[in-house]
């Protein structure tokens, strides 16, 4: 693969439109404003990231959280462009369009989640066992065996490329019609349902498998056979119809910038929430650091007169973040070649100095037992789950029988971006999971209610 290609600010569903423009935004810049702008993401403000949404302590929700990515995800952009530019005497001409990374890793931050449904993960599962596991399971005669792999295996990541991509009812072709560069940059499992394995990963809907398609030959990006080997166009199918691509070499820093902000805000929401100490924060954060950076951190504190301890937690967080931003931009480059044969395994992350590497896994191990497993947190999981799984098999069963009193009742309430009334079952059920999934958190509480009679709506 190649930059001059990988950077592509061709839009979907407008390949051979060049509009008039009346400012100097670049294309990549549009595609931050869309989505900044767009009543999908708006929607994040009500959609749990991993605590309860805020009561008296205001901790993280999913927009707070993608603007917080996207932050991030710029520095490690802006890094990686300049070494790229800085180093053209080596490598040869890049592309003016390198430059802009830093906006494209930007913009696909903002997007990583906004295919997720309500209740984070536990919405996740509640859609996947319907299916699976609950009243569903008999819609396996009924449909095709691709589309069977697609909503058992449902996931954000996925949903997020059809948010996207789609063209829903009323909109035009190319759904947000997007960049080639930014659509790709978001798609961290670039295969299809089938090759989900057992993590149950992948990247796109069968239904957008030709859009995704398209979009990566279209950028070069390298196909995968069935052996693990990468091949040069043609049209690759894998493992019983499977496709499977490399990863855009920019899906790296949009993951690396996630992975960062996850980790460490939540340790900061955790304090915040007394569910860790500030003494077990503050040996977590410091833990990033040899013995003579600690030091400076400790002295600076006293410099600035931070006697809160939140604040304190504050400005030890800025300086972990910035140490991550700047491993991970380092190790980006250091494997540069690997990441544009197909070749690199794992994450930025996996691959940072030692020091900090052991850091942020005892950070991980600490998450999964003290903050993941917390009660609020699988309170939300619980009741979320319930809730999730109940509008499933009320809205299932009233696509497959339209003509019952309460199903016209409960379609009537479904917006008409959704194809609800589409002849063809597959289509109504993936409308379903587009209404569904696309409710915030707050929303998919009041419908439960509503639709199951604990409370009726105040006139």
């Amino acid at each position: 693969m190649n930059w001059n290609q990988l950077i592509s600010n061709r839009r979907l569903g407008q390949e051979h439109r060049h509009p008039e423009r009346h400012d100097d935004r670049t294309e990549f810049k549009r595609d931050y404003d869309r989505l900044i702008f767009s009543a999908p993401f708006r929607r994040l403000q009500n959609k749990t990231q991993v605590f309860p949404l805020p009561g008296s302590v205001f901790v993280h929700n999913r927009l707070t959280h993608s603007l917080e990515v996207a932050s991030v995800g710029m520095s490690l952009g802006n890094d990686v462009a300049q070494k790229l530019l800085a180093s053209q005497d080596v490598r040869g001409q890049l592309s003016p369009l390198v430059s802009e990374i830093g906006q494209i890793v930007a913009t696909a931050c903002l997007a990583h989640d906004m295919g997720n449904p309500p209740f984070g993960h536990s919405g996740e599962k509640a859609i996947q066992t319907f299916f699976t596991e609950g009243k569903g399971m008999y819609l396996k005669e009924k449909v095709s065996a691709p589309f069977w792999d697609d909503i058992t295996h449902f996931e954000g990541n996925a949903n997020a490329f059809r948010l996207l991509t789609h063209q829903f009812c009323g909109r035009r072709p190319g759904g947000f019609v997007m960049t080639y560069s930014t659509l790709a940059s978001i798609v961290k499992y670039p295969f299809s349902s089938s090759l989900a394995g057992k993590k149950g990963k992948f990247g796109f809907f069968n239904s957008e498998a030709a859009i995704f398609q398209r979009i990566a030959d279209e950028m070069g990006i390298l196909k995968v056979d069935g052996g693990g080997l990468m091949v040069e166009g043609g049209d690759l199918k894998v493992d019983g119809g499977g496709l499977k691509y490399a990863r855009h070499p920019l899906v790296y820093l949009v993951e690396a910038a996630d992975d960062i902000c996850y980790e460490i805000m939540d340790l900061e929401d955790a304090h915040k929430l007394k569910i860790l100490s500030f003494d077990e924060t503050l040996s977590l954060m410091l833990a990033f650091f040899d013995s003579k950076t600690q030091q400076h951190i400790r002295q600076r504190i006293v410099d600035e007169q931070l006697t809160d301890p939140n604040e304190q937690v504050q400005y030890l967080r800025a300086c972990v973040i910035g140490k991550l931003e700047n491993e991970c931009a380092k190790t980006f480059m250091q494997h540069e070649e690997q990441i544009l044969a197909g070749e690199f395994q794992g994450s930025l992350i996996d691959h940072v100095s030692p020091l900090q590497r052991e850091a942020y896994v005892n950070c991980t191990k600490i998450s999964k037992q003290r903050i993941y497993r917390s009660k609020p947190v699988l309170d939300v999981e619980l009741s979320g789950y319930r809730i999730m799984a109940t509008l499933m098999e009320l809205m299932i069963e009233a696509i497959e029988h339209p003509d019952r009193y309460y199903s016209q009742q409960l379609i009537g309430r479904v917006s008409s971006q959704y194809d609800i009334d589409n002849p063809d079952l597959e289509a109504r059920i993936m409308a379903v999971i587009d209404y569904i999934s696309g409710m915030t958190d707050v929303y998919a509480l009041d419908v439960y209610q509503k639709i199951c009679g604990i409370s009726l709506p105040i006139v």
